[in-house]
């Protein structure tokens, strides 16, 4: 990460600690239209949560050229903190600017998939789309609740990104949460579990961002270690598999590099196959070689001010629809890898196994 980066990853740091505000807007219930007249889907559980948007097609040299297809291109990982109905720190969003900027992403053709997919190279997405990862760290309340009738309350993220997705229908309604110990603001086990289960039911993701959200850098190796572990071992009593996807509070890397993605605490041992900063660009794809599994940079969501007039969400938007041949673009298949015929030497071989070229 560039040095511009790492210090913006550690303004925005500093701004987080402690903030620990709700403000709930009222709310009305059930389906259909909003009382201010925007629409609000119906969520349907997930079969898998690597469901694609479209039927998978079979990609050849001409349908990739046809799409300009580029699965060498950047991807765009979003980092979100809380949505609250007036911003407190730099770096919250309120539901409206949640709401326009995932709008702007749906009118780009950008489509949601998970961290976890993305390490894993599961972007099966619709021909000449662009991947992009949706993040929310610690869990806060503003992420995601539910009404009497079960449903996401209006104007918390998970909401927000529904209401998005029943607009724009190509616009997969999935995200990935890194969570604390006390997910969404709740404490007791009952209701973190059932949290949990919906979300995992309806193909989102929930991971580990240590249990008590403390700076890895500061701490011991053992330290590391137990906020990890424990973090780990809550995940799995709330009915969590084992995270595959890591990110690191406050972007803070621990002092042994290694200690983020292996290690053992009180007999329990934890690997991630990917961990994730704080900030400030977007990541290569997981096919290439230079792919940064142990350091995935993320994009701080704000506007043009400051720092952010070159590392946050409003310049990299508006600087990968400028450079569309740098962005990663579907073909379509997700067993096949579609790159420009002067990419393809950037591709990883263990990782792209049957690539096409054009």
């Amino acid at each position: 990460m560039t040095a511009a980066a790492t210090i913006l990853a550690a303004t925005v740091v500093v701004v987080v600690v402690g903030l620990v505000v709700l403000v709930l807007l009222t709310r009305s219930q059930g389906g259909g239209f909003q009382g201010d007249g925007r629409s609000k889907v119906q969520p349907q559980p997930s079969a898998s949560s690597a469901q694609p948007s479209a039927p998978p097609v079979r990609a050849t040299a001409e349908s990739a050229k046809k799409v300009k297809a580029n699965e060498a291109g950047l991807i765009p990982v979003i980092m979100y903190h809380r949505i609250l109905p007036k911003r407190i720190a730099s770096i919250d969003r309120t539901p409206d600017q949640l709401r326009k900027e995932l709008e702007r992403l749906a009118r780009s053709d950008y489509v949601p998939i998970t961290a976890a997919e993305l390490v894993a190279g599961k972007i099966d997405i619709p021909a000449g789309t662009h991947p992009v990862v949706l993040t929310f760290d610690d869990g806060h309340p503003s992420h995601f609740a539910t009404d009497r009738n079960g449903m996401p309350e209006n104007d918390t993220a998970v909401g927000v990104i529904y209401e998005v997705a029943a607009k724009y229908p190509n616009f997969r309604p999935t995200a990935t949460f890194w969570v604390n110990r006390d997910p969404f603001g709740l404490r007791d086990r009952a209701q973190q579990k059932k949290a949990v289960k919906w979300l995992l039911d309806h193909g989102f993701e929930v991971a580990n961002h240590t249990y008590s959200h403390l700076d890895l850098h500061r701490l011991s190796n053992k330290g590391v270690s137990e906020q990890i572990v424990r973090q780990e071992r809550l995940l799995k009593k709330m009915g969590v598999p084992s995270s595959t996807t890591f990110a690191l509070p406050y972007g803070s890397r621990p002092r042994k590099l290694s200690r983020a993605h292996d290690g053992k605490w009180d007999g329990t041992g934890y690997h991630f196959d990917a961990v994730f900063l704080a900030g400030a660009e977007p990541t290569v794809s997981p096919f290439a070689k230079s792919f940064p599994r142990y350091a995935i940079p993320r994009i701080q969501s704000n506007g043009k001010h400051g720092d952010c007039r070159r590392w946050c969400t409003t310049y990299w938007l508006e600087w990968l629809g400028e450079h569309p041949k740098e962005r990663y673009t579907s073909d379509g298949d997700p067993d096949r890898v579609s790159v420009p015929r002067k990419l393809r030497a950037t591709l990883s071989p263990g990782r792209a196994t049957s690539v096409i070229t054009y």
